[in-house]
């Protein structure tokens, strides 16, 4: 397994990793039309230029895209930790995670931020990270306002 950059052309595969991800581990956390409105096949242009203007960090297996997260460096804050089914359980969603403490650090960040899904939370915990309280997620692709634990960490 190899950590490194995704690039922009890697969007859809992201999208389908991100998509299946939450399928899958979200389940029991929000309602079934909220998961399938929250992931929709169609790609929004955005995702392409997260990639494009963010760290964005993946890990590939034999040629599968297995995990993915960056660091929004406008906000400070970790986002899209994503893991195949199938490859949860094997550390690499904390690969990740300190690839994004990594990258933070060396730009001179000392606080990072996340709004975690209620089923994540207990995984960034385990990574040094401190919960502030639960709050809502506006999310205009789910539709809904989307249950989260707000969380931090100091480096």
């Amino acid at each position: 397994m190899h950590l490194r950059k995704a690039q922009p052309q890697e969007a859809e595969v992201l999208w389908h990793l991100r998509n299946q991800a939450i399928r899958h581990g979200c389940h029991t956390c929000y309602e079934p039309e909220v998961i399938a409105r929250w992931t929709p096949e169609v790609m929004p242009e955005k995702a392409r230029e997260m990639i494009a203007g963010n760290p964005f960090f993946v890990i590939e297996d034999e040629g599968v895209l297995a995990a993915s997260g960056f660091l929004d460096l406008q906000n400070a804050s970790v986002e899209a930790v994503f893991t195949l089914p199938g490859y949860g359980g094997k550390g690499l969603a904390t690969q990740i995670i300190n690839a994004i403490k990594q990258e933070a650090s060396a730009r001179g960040m000392t606080r990072l931020t996340l709004s975690s899904t209620p089923n994540a939370a207990t995984f960034y915990l385990r990574q040094g990270f401190v919960s502030l309280g639960d709050s809502l997620y506006p999310s205009a692709l789910a539709g809904a306002d989307l249950r989260c634990v707000e969380m931090e960490i100091v480096l």
